[in-house]
């Protein structure tokens, strides 16, 4: 079995302490799947993507762990798709019972129901909304946001602006048209009008070559045109294939939000705002780079796994899963109010930035929409809309 194991403890010894009242071990699960070269070499990822966060969050916890006593310690796991289940087996038979997974959605649930009722699992990457809804697990979290999120995120922003009229183009891959859903079920939650739709083929090929070159010389500016008047192009391209193509492509000159253009997005490198420059700089001098939305979501995680250690001065699983779901739990997380989790599918309530690859444009929700409960409940699935029972 061949997979990447990185041990990175994270101990502050106090005096001649002989021992510490809470030790909490966490493991970082990733699966590397196959993945196409990106469009850009700026969308190289790099090696350590995910386990970068996973260290400065555990840094973090540390550091108030020693006044009380708790120890922190991390193992970063990488694993090909073939080998996950294998990897996996070995982790549980190792005691660890707090566990980030980084995985799609089929293998997040099978690994999540491979943990068991008795472990604490927090999706940090897969979006599908379905795992918030029908598939949830009562033991697994999710700090990575919903397409549904992301996709209302978009759409108060479309409304707030007044360009209530969409072209929506989306993929062809079966992630392509999930998200589509999710765009096409906010319109109508939102009011906003589909006047158009188009599914643009992925054909396969080399993007930075070949289909790249074609896409953006040739096909993309006939493809759309003739569309119906609209305000904005909403591009659905889970795949990557062809949204970053679509701005100044397009045959009528639009704004594109989406899966290009002005992108939801959870964090990025040039947020700066409610105290996100110190986290940016301590990020940067730890790992010599960036900081990329899976880091922050890692981060998120250990973070919401350390506040729920320092609160209730337990490692307790149960405990900490009835915290963190509790009205008492909230976490400051760099955008500009504190975070929770829902209690009806164990979401994790944030604000959503809008980012145009080099500014936060602008934060959804949007001013002026409200909520019994919370603001943030106006993106994703509220209470009355999910279908997750796993919670009651």
């Amino acid at each position: 079995m061949r997979y990447l194991t990185t041990l990175l403890a994270c101990v502050l010894l106090l005096g001649a302490s002989k021992g510490y009242a809470v030790d909490v071990r966490t493991v970082v699960f990733r699966i590397d799947y196959p993945q196409a070269a990106p469009i850009s070499r700026f969308d190289l990822l790099p090696d350590n993507i995910g386990f970068a966060g996973a260290l400065l969050a555990t840094e973090d916890n540390a550091t108030t762990g020693g006044f009380l006593g708790h120890s922190y310690t991390l193992e970063n796991i990488a694993t090909p798709p073939e080998e996950a289940d294998a990897a996996f087996d070995a982790v549980l038979a190792r005691d660890f019972d707090i566990l980030v997974i980084m995985a799609q959605a089929g293998d997040l649930l099978r690994l999540a129901d491979k943990a068991g009722p008795d472990r604490l699992v927090i999706n940090a990457l897969a979006r599908d909304t379905a795992l918030r809804d029908d598939q949830c697990r009562g033991n697994l979290l999710h700090v990575a946001p919903s397409d549904a999120m992301m996709a209302d995120a978009v759409t108060q922003f479309t409304t707030w602006k007044k360009w209530p009229r969409w072209y929506l183009i989306q993929g062809s891959n079966p992630a392509d048209r999930s998200l589509g859903d999710a765009y096409r079920r906010s319109a109508e939650k939102f009011g906003a009008s589909i006047v158009e739709e188009r599914e643009f083929e992925d054909t396969g090929g080399s993007r930075r070559t070949d289909t790249g070159h074609v896409l953006v010389q040739r096909q993309l500016p006939v493809f759309t045109q003739g569309a119906r008047d609209h305000d904005v192009v909403i591009a659905a391209d889970a795949s990557d294939v062809f949204a970053p193509y679509l701005p100044f492509h397009l045959w009528d000159p639009r704004p594109v939000m989406g899966s290009a253009g002005l992108r939801p997005v959870t964090f990025h490198a040039a947020h700066e705002a409610w105290g996100a420059t110190q986290f940016q700089r301590r990020f940067e001098k730890l790992t010599g780079r960036y900081v990329r939305e899976e880091d922050y979501q890692t981060w998120l995680a250990l973070r919401v796994v350390g506040e729920a250690v320092t609160r209730t001065g337990t490692a307790d699983t149960a405990r900490l899963r009835d915290y963190v779901l509790g009205d008492s739990f909230e976490l400051a997380a760099f955008k500009g109010q504190k975070v929770t989790f829902r209690p009806w599918n164990g979401q994790l309530r944030q604000p959503v930035l809008l980012y145009d690859g080099r500014i936060t444009v602008s934060v959804s929700p949007q001013e002026g929409y409200l909520h019994q409960t919370s603001p943030l409940d106006t993106l994703g699935l509220d209470a009355p809309e999910t279908a997750c029972t796993a919670f009651n």
